[in-house]
């Protein structure tokens, strides 16, 4: 799928039942540090390459809830859905799109997310 715009996508970020606003998103496919595809510590699949999603959200009330969300020393995590709209061949179709939290930056007016695509789903 092909998704270009005039205008920036609008992200929201689901978490909790609770919805945050997810600015300066990027999307790319790169390299993960795998030889072969993998399961990564036996909790999670990983491939030579990967859709890397990166985005802000400058509420700071998120972050307590991202302790479950996080890979790394949770076996037991869960991922994190985030929701936009897009027009294709004229039709609004909302999207979803479903991901893993690998790391997070946070400083004092903004907490940055990296994650890695697992899932996506349109209507």
């Amino acid at each position: 799928m092909n998704i270009q715009q005039e205008t920036p996508l609008r992200y929201t970020l689901h978490i909790d039942n609770l919805q945050y606003a997810l600015e300066d998103v990027s999307i790319m496919n790169s390299p993960t540090p795998v030889n072969s595809a993998t399961t990564r510590g036996g909790v999670y699949f990983s491939d030579k390459f990967a859709y890397k999603i990166k985005g802000v959200i400058k509420d700071l009330s998120v972050v307590p809830l991202l302790s479950k969300k996080m890979l790394g020393p949770n076996t037991n995590f869960d991922e994190i859905k985030i929701t936009t709209k897009t027009v294709l061949s004229g039709k609004t179709k909302n999207l979803s799109l479903f991901a893993n939290l690998t790391n997070s930056i946070q400083n004092p007016s903004q907490i940055e997310l990296n994650m890695i695509l697992i899932n996506l789903k349109s209507d």
